[in-house]
This record gives structure tokens, C-alpha cells and sequence, in this order.
């Protein structure tokens, strides 16, 4: 079994920063992509940004220039860095993983974190 653990949301004020972590744990599996997307109320989940096993990078038109994704496999481990935040970005964050359960049977499947609330205001 695998598990996606986010960290890092809160309330910021705009133009502030804020980071976020995602770990996968669990035992005996591979993962290639990982992102992040996020969803406001009454609003469809929508993409955000996402990394590659070989670091290939993709950000919504939104958020490009204020926010990087990064990975770090060792730890396997995305983070996405969040910065010039405005009230539009609040919403909760969900990490995404491709996940490969050695000896499951399975083929490559979505992982999805329980979600990290972020929240834009003065």
C-alpha cells in the first residue's frame, strides 16, 4: 500500500509565499510522475504543475512565474513552491503520483494525496 502525505497550506496574506510537500510511502514501488493540482469550491480540480520521472516540467498558464515544482526521488518526495500568492490560488491542494505496486498485479495507477487547504486574504 502506498500513501500521498501533503504538508505545508495555510492562510498567507497576498503576495506572500508558501511551500508545499507531498511524500509517498509505502513499500516495494516505482513513481513517475508526481504533480500537484487544486480545486476551489464550485470549481473543477484543475492541474496546477507536474513533473516527470526525467524531470520534464508543466505549469498551468496561471501560475507560471510564481510557482516551481521540484522532486526530490530519494525522498520520493514533490514539492511545489508558491510565491506572489493572490486570492485566486486559494483552494485545496491535492498531490497526484504514477504509482507502479511491485507484485500487485496492477499496471501504472493514479495516487492521489487527501488534500492541503490553501487560503489567499488579508
Amino acid at each position: 500500500q502506498v500513501q500521498l502525505v501533503e504538508s505545508g497550506g495555510g492562510l498567507v496574506q497576498p503576495g506572500g509565499s508558501l511551500r508545499l510537500s507531498c511524500a509517498a510511502s509505502g513499500r516495494n514501488f516505482a513513481i513517475n510522475a508526481m504533480g500537484w493540482y487544486r480545486q476551489a469550491p464550485g470549481k473543477q480540480r484543475e492541474l496546477v504543475a507536474s513533473i516527470t520521472g526525467g524531470g520534464s516540467i508543466n505549469y498551468a498558464d496561471s501560475v507560471k512565474g510564481r510557482f516551481t515544482i521540484s522532486r526530490d526521488n530519494a525522498k520520493n518526495t514533490v514539492y511545489l513552491q508558491m510565491s506572489s500568492l493572490k486570492p485566486e490560488d486559494t483552494a485545496a491542494y491535492y498531490c497526484n503520483a504514477a504509482i507502479l505496486l511491485f507484485g500487485s498485479g496492477r499496471s501504472w495507477s493514479d495516487y492521489w494525496g487527501q488534500g492541503t487547504q490553501v487560503t489567499v486574504s488579508s
